[in-house]
């Protein structure tokens, strides 16, 4: 077996090749490429923007559905006895008998997968009736997504979901930006931004000329890869290069953009997303697959069974004609023939043995335990009414089964709200007041008239030391917040600033100066203007030294109203302090706070300043100027310059931000880890980010040893390159080394895909998110960090070699050299990763790809053989869900993709805990009983008919009666088993979830098992030995009115003793009596009364005596007591001893459960690590953790982000009305977008900003394009510091940064003051 993430690769390497190929608005050219379909068939190579999830259509779903029933063994056994009992010569049933069960179940089966893919269907037409506007001729009209092409021209506004994979042409943004939330396809939460062509913004400037776009695009093949495009746009002569840059991806969302245009690129299933979602998979519980192998090896001993006793015949039958003169009439046939036919006589007479009542009955269990679920209040979330669903009946057993949990972080794990929680400013902590000891109750900000209404922190000593305006480092930390950030603004209303940040983080300190009177409230490519206190300052904008990972921090350099320099930096607390000029009483009180901020899991930063004076200044500049424009290595000599710049600072103190868990998600995964359940997080966030979550949900402790990437490898080397001698003598250190230890993994994408070599054939540089190469970025590491490689080298030399011996001495050592003859290297370290992960208590991987997630999931499937589950609430969780063995999906506000591609439907993740500890082990504990009550209860009655063919010549003569037979599993034995599977319960669900540790029998397979099976076979074989022989023990020689050695009177007493020994075995094994269990027992017994009346009486003996042969046959009998005294000394002889050995049983058993709760107690206990073992010698951990992304410092400084004054960058064709569809559905046409008047970049009611009427027509004055401008050079690739902004040359005021080459009529002022608008 190969490798999975070897097999995964060649799917990705044919699709590198660039023969995708399109035009725009021009589907009869782009209609003729094909492609190989079958055989000599051919179809369209570029498909629809239809979406089909569901498994089934109306043609195919009755002969895939047939096919994948008949995978089950017991369905084939099932229909090969029919077709033998179709023929009469070896009949001993009618066919029918056991065609109608099958059917029923068949039907019962193929019901439930209808009715889950009908939920598919629905799915899929919501998403594929939703609305856009596509280009038609030369207006825009609204159409369903279905209907899009590969080459079509589509419009999109703000909060739009991105129907297929566009090439974005256009924006009303400046320069054709356009902001989308890709936190449902990667789980980031930051905004990131995307831009189009230069040669498309500039060119496509009103809707005609949009319509005459005949531009040619050529790219690579659809494929998975979600950070990775490669391609070029052909138009007018000329090739102009694309990039992931210029690509919005299906599922994103459109964020502070009002409106944009695209490309459809990619649509339906060749979609990145849709690339990534994986295939449905056929999933069965582990106690299904086991009963598939139960059902082969008893068919297997029926054979056996069948050839024995037919052998036996085939010894006996001239022995038995001798003697039995009067019969011989009937034996026509040679004795061959007889025992050939007497051999399936027997095996269709046995074919009970495997009950197809069980099965029947297994599918009302499974729908019961499903409705147990869906009807649980506990698990009902008020506050959007979303209940639990179980939406796959026949996975609930697994649910008591579930080693690891693999989760999403983002929107699964945390409500993806950014909470401003406290500050410490100065050494002194400013936390949320008290609401008990507040001085007043009412809204602290009311004397600020631009404070949001919505924020909740207050304190009120920090806000009287604000209004005070007498402590220096109050002010310059609100005035830090509110300039050094890349935060927008939007001036809809002069008092209520709307912001739109690039990330929550940056939103959350800029609102929180906003409301203690620093309000950031406009910006220009030069400028920053700040009201303090209600003094409108403006900063002249120096440089900006943007933030990225390998930084951890941002500085602005800012020249104040009265001409003095400031630096402005806010970072990570390892980076600042490692600045600072000196290091005093407040530096160590900070970092008193930064450890209690840890201990809390909120995520901090630091801020720090310094005073630049002029001379310094002027020489940096020149500098930094110099830096910008090299060539080469041009990023390494800027950060160069950068860390000249941010020396010697003075620390100003730090803030705490919450990001909000969602409730119950601690509890939750302490329980679950209790339980032996592992759980790891997946998300497309960065390290710290997600780290700081784990931390935050105590999945992560501070006295676990964190495994990175370096320590990782080096394990696995030591895994595979250490030889035998290093096992001599550390035998006590490989024992017990990792009961001493906690160890936790973190690992990102990148490093997942070098580890496992599935995407090793794509450019790493390509792969990576980031610009910079990977070895210039650890040529210019932080000083901090190239400093301690070298002692976490020396520290970790002794763990990797006791990890890696000890993963050999776990019993996988053997295994793997046997079987390194025979598998790759690659098979080789995907088990030694796996066998590492697993014997960490926890594991984080971040910055993963939807595939990546469900490459993890199916890695720990393989190697591990555990049963998974897996949760999340986007559609970047979809492939995930699909892969593990159980899926839930999270109804939450990032859409139902996921809930609809789910097995379970939750609305918050701390329900988990109850669906698995108590509905999942109950259902686990009820499928168990039940299965080996049944195995037991057959065996009991039906092995008797094997003892009875060696007294009847071997004849395959049936023991019971016919309609005994019929309805012993229908109506004699099935009210209690069905009680046992549907109500049974071990420990009510409060105690469930008080003792998680039961939860580990169901990891183990420690109900029901090949030896419990076995156990079930021997209980089962000795009651039907105890009620034969007793049986005919004691009516051996017996003749007389109380004799009971009649075949009928004899086969009564066998049933009668059966059905109240099995009976007794219910009593015995039930443990939660409720008036149904009793009420179950009861009716059991009524049931045999009434129908063994019926079919005993007279009247249907007269009717059908061959049909209706046992005539009064119970009734003289158990009108003997002495005959009732055997029953009951049958009963007692099967009861008795069962009841005596399990008392012994338990009572030996009894100390053993000190064993079970101290597997899970290491996950809990916190256990100091070994010494030799520590990490850095740092006191504290970093609680550092900022959701940015790199760029957006750069776009401003350019002037690329940058607005125009209002009315300037709309002087796009007005007026053009866009007809609504008239085909949708009345909520489509209704839509208020449908009959405005439309420009192709943006609505004019939105650029104005209250100053112009948009009956105005929207045009504005601008001044022409002045030749080598910020913007042109920023277009010619020019860095923004050196074309004006960052110490560069002014731009001139009233000058934006719009499309370009449009020149409109210069007859209205652009703004009071010519002053550039921020974005909107």
């Amino acid at each position: 077996m190969g490798s999975l993430a070897y097999r995964e690769d060649l799917g990705e390497e044919k699709n590198s090749a660039f023969t995708w190929e399109l035009e725009a608005n021009s589907r009869d050219y782009n209609s003729q490429f094909k492609e190989k379909s079958f055989l000599c068939w051919q179809r369209r190579k570029h498909k629809s923007n239809v979406i089909h999830t569901a498994k089934y259509n109306v043609f195919s779903f009755l002969p895939l559905n047939l096919y994948e029933q008949f995978h089950r063994v017991s369905n084939l056994y099932f229909l090969f006895i029919i077709i033998l009992q179709g023929l009469p010569e070896i009949s001993t049933l009618p066919w029918f008998t056991l065609f109608v069960p099958l059917i029923c179940l068949l039907v019962i089966r193929a019901t439930r997968d209808l009715v889950d893919d009908i939920g598919r269907h629905r799915s899929d037409r919501i998403i594929n009736n939703r609305p856009c506007q596509t280009l038609v001729g030369k207006s825009f009209l609204w159409r369903k997504w279905e209907d899009l092409y590969v080459g079509d021209v589509v419009c999109l506004h703000k909060d739009n979901i991105v129907p297929a994979d566009l090439l974005l042409l256009a924006s009303t943004e400046p320069s054709s930006l356009c902001y989308v939330e890709t936190a449902d396809i990667d789980g980031e939460t930051n905004l990131k931004f995307r831009q189009a062509p230069p040669v498309t913004h500039h060119e496509l400037t009103s809707i005609r000329k949009m319509a005459s776009f005949q531009g040619k695009v050529v790219c690579e093949e659809p494929n998975s890869r979600l950070h990775h495009f490669v391609g070029c746009l052909e138009w007018n002569g000329r090739k102009h290069p694309l990039d992931i840059g210029n690509v919005l991806l299906r599922g994103c969302k459109v964020r502070n953009t009002d409106t944009c245009y695209g490309l459809v690129i990619y649509a339906g299933f060749d979609t990145k997303i849709m690339r990534n979602c994986g295939k449905i998979h056929l999933k069965r519980s582990r106690i299904d697959r086991l009963l598939n192998r139960l059902v082969a090896l008893i068919f297997l001993s029926l054979v056996l069974i069948s050839v024995a006793l037919s052998l036996g015949f085939w010894s006996k039958v001239k022995e038995f004609k001798a003697k039995h003169h009067y019969v011989s009439p009937r034996h026509v046939q040679s004795v061959a023939a007889e025992t050939f036919l007497t051999f399936w006589g027997f095996f269709i007479l046995l074919s009970v043995m495997v009950p197809m009542a069980m099965f029947i009955m297994v599918e009302f269990i499974y729908l019961g335990n499903s409705m147990f679920i869906n009807w649980d209040v506990h698990m009902y979330y008020a506050p959007q009414d979303v209940p639990a669903k179980a939406r796959s009946t026949s996975l609930n057993d697994q649910l008591g089964q579930v080693g690891y949990v693999f989760s999403d972080k983002t929107g699964t794990l945390t409500q993806n709200v950014m909470t401003f929680k406290k500050c410490c400013i100065a050494g002194i902590v400013y936390g949320p007041d008290d609401e008990e000891e507040a001085p007043c109750k009412g809204n602290p900000y009311l004397w600020n008239k631009f404070a949001d209404g919505k924020f909740p922190y207050r304190n009120a000593e920090l806000l009287r030391a604000v209004r005070g305006r007498t402590d220096e480092a109050v002010r310059e930390f609100w005035r830090l917040l509110a300039i050094c950030h890349t935060v927008m603004v939007q001036e809809k209303d002069p008092d209520q600033p709307v912001y739109q940040a690039a990330s929550p983080d940056e939103e959350a300190l800029v609102t929180a100066a906003r409301n203690f009177g620093y309000v950031f409230v406009a910006r220009t490519q030069d400028s920053i203007t700040v009201m303090e206190l209600g003094d409108k300052r403006v900063y002249q904008v120096l440089a900006m030294m943007d933030f990225n990972s390998m930084r951890k921090r941002m500085s602005v350099l800012v020249r104040n109203p009265e001409g003095a320099i400031y630096l402005y930096t806010k970072g990570a607390d390892v980076v600042i302090f490692e600045r600072l000029s000196k290091k005093g009483m407040t530096e160590w009180t900070t970092e008193e706070a930064l450890a209690s901020f840890a201990e809390e899991t909120l995520r901090t930063l630091c801020l720090a300043y310094k005073r630049v004076d002029e001379d310094t200044y002027e020489e940096w500049r020149q500098r930094h100027r110099e830096a910008s424009l090299r060539l080469q290595n041009r990023a390494h000599a800027l950060h160069q310059v950068y860390e000249e710049m941010e020396k010697g600072l003075q620390l100003l103190g730090a803030t705490a931000i919450e990001d909000r868990l969602q409730d119950g998600v601690c509890d939750t995964i302490q329980c679950l880890k209790q339980g032996n359940i592992k759980v790891w997080v997946l998300t497309g966030d960065k390290q710290e980010t997600a780290v700081n979550i784990g931390f935050a949900c105590q999945l992560l402790s501070e006295n676990m040893l964190i495994l990175e990437e370096k320590e990782i490898t080096r394990i696995l080397e030591a895994y595979w390159g250490s030889n035998d001698g290093l096992l001599a003598g550390q035998g006590l250190l490989q024992s017990r080394f990792l009961q001493q230890t906690k160890v936790a993994m973190v690992i990102n994408g990148e490093f997942l895909d070098q580890l496992l070599l599935s995407l090793r054939k794509e450019p790493r540089a390509l792969v990576r998110d980031e610009d910079v190469d990977v070895d210039v970025e650890e040529a210019w590491q932080e000083r901090g960090e190239r400093t301690t490689d070298f002692l976490r080298a020396q520290r970790v030399s002794l763990m990797w070699r006791t990890l890696g011996i000890q993963l050999r001495g776990t019993g996988l050592g053997p295994r793997v050299k046997d079987s390194g003859a025979r598998d790759g290297p690659e098979v080789r370290r995907e088990r030694a990763f796996v066998e590492l992960a697993a014997r960490c208590q926890a594991v984080i991987c971040c910055r993963v790809t939807p595939k990546q997630k469900a490459l993890i999931v199916a890695l720990v499937k393989k190697y591990q053989r555990a049963v998974t589950l897996a949760i999340g609430d986007g559609a970047n969780d979809v492939n995930m869900i699909k892969t593990a063995d159980v899926g839930v999906g999270l109804a939450g506000p990032e859409g139902m993709q996921a809930v609809q591609n789910s097995d379970y439907a939750l609305a918050q993740f701390c329900f988990l805990k109850r669906l698995l500890l108590v509905h999942g082990r109950w259902s686990y504990v009820r499928v168990c009983k039940f299965l080996r009550y049944f195995v037991y209860k057959t065996l009991a009655s039906m092995m008797a008919q094997v003892w009875f063919a060696f007294y009847s010549g071997f004849t395959a003569q049936p023991l019971y009666e016919g309609w005994f037979l019929a309805l012993f599993n229908l109506l004699f034995s099935t009210l209690p088993v069905l009680y046992i599977g549907l109500f049974e319960q071990d420990v009510s669900a409060e105690r469930s979830l008080e003792l998680p540790q039961l939860y580990i029998a169901g990891q183990k397979d420690e109900l029901f098992n090949y030896w419990v099976f076995l156990q079930a076979l021997a209980h089962g074989t000795a009651t039907s030995l105890v009620n034969f022989f007793v049986t005919l023990w004691v009516s051996h020689d017996s003749a007389g009115p109380t004799s009971f050695s009649d075949y009928q009177s004899f086969s009564v007493v066998v049933a009668l003793s059966s059905l109240l020994s099995i009976t007794m075995e219910a009593i015995l094994i039930i443990k939660y009596w409720t008036v149904l269990s009793v009420l179950a027992i009861f009716l059991s017994f009524c049931f045999y009364v009434v129908v063994t009346w019926g079919c005993q009486s007279f009247w249907l003996f007269q009717i059908s005596p061959e049909n209706f042969p046992f005539l009064y046959a119970d009734r003289n009998v158990l009108s003997h007591p002495s005959i009732l005294l055997v029953i009951l000394l049958n009963v007692s002889l099967n009861t008795l001893p069962t009841l005596a050995l399990r008392v012994i049983y338990q009572a030996l058993e009894k100390p053993r459960p000190k064993e079970v709760e101290e597997a899970p107690s290491e996950d809990i206990t916190a256990v100091e690590p070994a010494p030799y073992l520590r990490r850095e010698s740092r006191r504290r951990r970093s609680s550092y953790a900022f959701s940015h992304r790199e760029g957006y410092a750069e776009l401003i400084t350019q002037g690329t982000i940058l607005r125009r004054a209002p009315g300037v960058d709309n002087d796009l064709l007005m007026g053009q009305i866009i007809p609504c569809h008239e085909e949708l559905s009345p909520s489509i046409q209704e839509s208020p977008r449908c009959s405005r008047k439309m420009s192709l970049l943006g609505k004019t009611g939105h650029q104005h900003r209250g100053k112009v009427s948009s009956r105005d027509g929207g045009r504005a004055a601008r001044r022409p394009q002045i030749p080598g401008s910020p913007r042109e050079l920023a277009v010619r690739g020019v860095p923004g510091d050196v074309a004006g902004g960052a110490g560069g040359v002014t731009v001139v005021e009233g000058e934006g940064a719009g499309a370009v080459g449009v020149p409109p009529p210069p007859q209205q002022p652009a703004d009071e003051g010519g002053k550039v608008s921020p974005v909107g």
